[in-house]
């Protein structure tokens, strides 16, 4: 079993046998609802590539938990980098996808206000899904023993999506329909470093007015397998599929 990660402010001041103090909601999550004990093993990260591993040393109260540091970590800047557009699905499956592509390994996630969306962020319920999405890949990430968690922007138009593929070094929209011209993902030639960006439509599919949009950015259309994903498993899919071949995952 992995030691178990938690969320510091930062570490940009912990050295090898300093002690760390843990408190505020992330704590009490380890104190109270964890129960750790001293000498168990735990790793701290603060989201963004830094990581610390130690040993508890002592628990103060319901929500202090101190820690020794017994090596300093470090996850690099990802090459290629992988971006996911993601469009609104319906209920809590946004969140799902979230979920699955930061524990599947995706850099960062852009939710999309596509045509077809049925579910439309706007006000105080924008603002709300955005912060669960944020708090998700966040939770994800810890449960996934990760040190650097993926971005999750603010919501974007479609023209502010066209923008963001015409400065991909690899920029493709998912296209389920077989019949239209499009390339497998699964041999289109992909960059060594920079960004790779991939749209994912929403369940009524992507219109062909946003598909020219994108084309005009320069992005290719590209299809997965024979079966048809929901939007909010595909990106999951997708993603997994690009680790493989760009040897992240070797």
């Amino acid at each position: 079993m992995t030691a178990p990660v938690f969320v510091v402010g930062s570490l940009t001041d912990a050295t090898a046998g300093a002690t760390v103090e843990l408190d505020g909601p992330e704590g009490r999550h380890a104190v109270s609802v964890r129960r750790l004990q001293p000498g168990e093993d735990v790793v701290l990260t603060d989201g963004r590539g830094r990581g610390a591993a130690g040993a508890v040393v002592r628990t103060e109260g319901k929500d202090r938990l101190f820690v020794e540091v017994s090596a300093l970590l470090s996850e690099p800047e990802p090459a290629p980098r992988i971006t996911v557009v993601q469009a609104l699905p319906k209920g809590d499956r946004g969140e799902l996808a979230v979920e699955t592509m930061t524990e599947t390994g995706v850099d960062a996630i852009v939710p999309w206000s596509a045509a077809r969306c049925i579910t439309q962020w706007k006000g105080e319920r924008g603002l709300k899904a955005l912060t669960k999405w944020r708090a998700t890949a966040r939770e994800a990430g810890k449960q996934s023993r990760r040190l650097r968690f993926p971005e999750v922007a603010d919501a974007a138009t479609t023209k502010q999506v066209a923008a963001l593929l015409a400065k991909a070094d690899l920029a493709a929209v998912l296209h389920e329909d077989r019949d239209y011209p499009s390339e497998p993902l699964a041999s289109a030639e992909l960059p060594a470093t920079g960004e790779i960006v991939l749209v994912v439509g929403p369940e009524g599919g992507v219109t062909e007015q946003e598909l020219q949009l994108f084309a005009e950015a320069g992005a290719k259309a590209c299809r997965l397998g024979r079966s048809v994903l929901r939007t909010s498993t595909a990106g999951t899919a997708a993603t997994a599929l690009l680790l493989g071949r760009t040897g992240r995952w070797s």
